[in-house]
């Protein structure tokens, strides 16, 4: 039996959470998915003793099935379980001080999820190479359904995209000649917590050619706010291109296309978010300065750049330290900082080498901020004669 008051608790938290973060209600009724695991776990106890419930919550949630099915949770909903029941708690003790100041921090803190970064196998994108064939090679009587699908592969790829934001994207929020697309709510457009944001596309012309074919289909026959993957009506077995509105379920439909897409190229079936871990890694990889580096998580509409470290910036030990010693001659130039940093690095756990390296990020960011401004300061005072 759940308890009341922690029932109670729990649907004030997501009260909380709507309005600080916007979410939208898919995401509340995620998190609510994510809390029901804990309220189950505590039954009839309260909150605040929590700590000395046997089992763990951890050791509980390795019992618990997936919805439907006899396999146990997947490791990514584990993660976010233990991610949003950490920041309830953390709530709970800001909120309510005194009722839960003997539920000790070190408990909460240590329903942190496990790293997976050392995990490097689990890391799968879709590459540049694979992108490129499946946008590129025309499959035998393709029509309007096979070009739109390629279309798709290309721009998933170089606008990084979620799928739900692509599926709902209408022409008009795509401007291709400024390689923008104006990812808005107001436009129709499903973006994650109802964030808006103008996104730019990677300048890769295999992809982009493919891209602007496919536009110069759809926008002159189609109304501004028709979808850009616009659905295909078949009349008298000839597909056709149809304004109606993206169903519920479009984004489901797109990645059975793309899945047909990969299996007629012979390449392993990726999901559409797939695509969009390849953007990621694409632009860190291409990224020269901790600005570019900026730019990637901002273009990915993140609000924090560790968000995109993590998920996206995955290294394996050997690789941060052949990188770290490339740069070693450059760092030995800044007195302030050690000369080996590979050394330094060598030891640590990938997850305290991120950590390390997004705070060279940051310093490093606010570091060109600082210079553009103090610079653009020297210029106005010397004024237009200066």
């Amino acid at each position: 039996m759940v308890n009341r008051t922690n029932y109670v608790r729990a649907v004030t938290f997501l009260e909380n959470q709507r309005h600080a973060y916007s979410l939208s209600s898919l995401s509340e009724r995620r998190y609510w998915f994510y809390l029901r695991h804990l309220l189950l776990w505590v039954g009839d106890r309260p909150l605040a003793e929590a700590d000395r419930i046997t089992p763990s919550f951890g050791a509980y949630l390795k019992g618990v099935k997936g919805a439907g099915s006899s396999l146990p949770l997947k490791p990514a909903t584990l993660r976010k379980i233990l991610q949003i029941t950490r920041r309830f708690f953390q709530w709970l003790k800001s909120s309510h001080p005194k009722e839960f100041r003997g539920l000790p921090a070190n408990w909460i803190k240590s329903l942190s999820p496990p790293s997976c970064s050392a995990r490097q196998g689990d890391h799968v994108f879709v590459t540049l190479e694979e992108a490129i064939k499946l946008a590129t090679t025309p499959l035998p009587k393709e029509g309007l359904t096979g070009l739109r699908d390629r279309a798709a592969a290309a721009m998933l790829f170089v606008s990084g995209m979620r799928a739900s934001a692509f599926s709902s994207l209408p022409i008009s929020a795509v401007d291709l000649p400024s390689r923008t697309v104006r990812q808005f709510p107001s436009l129709g457009v499903r973006t994650k917590n109802s964030k808006a944001a103008v996104t730019y596309l990677l300048k890769i012309p295999e992809l982009l050619s493919v891209v602007e074919e496919w536009d110069a289909v759809v926008r002159p026959k189609l109304p501004p706010t028709a979808m850009w993957y616009a659905p295909l009506i078949s009349r008298w077995g000839v597909p056709r291109l149809s304004a109606d509105p993206p169903g519920a379920n479009r984004s489901i439909m797109l990645a059975k296309r793309l899945c047909k897409l990969q299996a007629a190229t012979g390449l392993p079936v990726k999901s559409p978010h797939k695509f969009r871990h390849g953007h990621a890694v694409y632009g860190l990889q291409h990224a020269r300065t901790m600005a570019d580096y900026k730019a990637v998580s901002m273009n990915l509409m993140h609000n924090d750049i560790r968000i995109t470290d993590a998920i996206y910036a995955v290294l394996s030990k050997e690789e941060v330290q052949s990188r770290i010693t490339a740069l070693s001659g450059s760092v030995e130039a800044h007195k302030e900082m050690p000369g080996d940093l590979a050394a330094l690095v060598k030891d640590l756990p990938p997850e305290k080498v991120a950590n390390i390296l997004t705070a060279i990020a940051d310093h490093y960011v606010r570091q060109e901020r600082n210079l553009v401004a103090t610079t653009a300061e020297v210029r106005d005072c010397k004024g237009p004669s200066g």
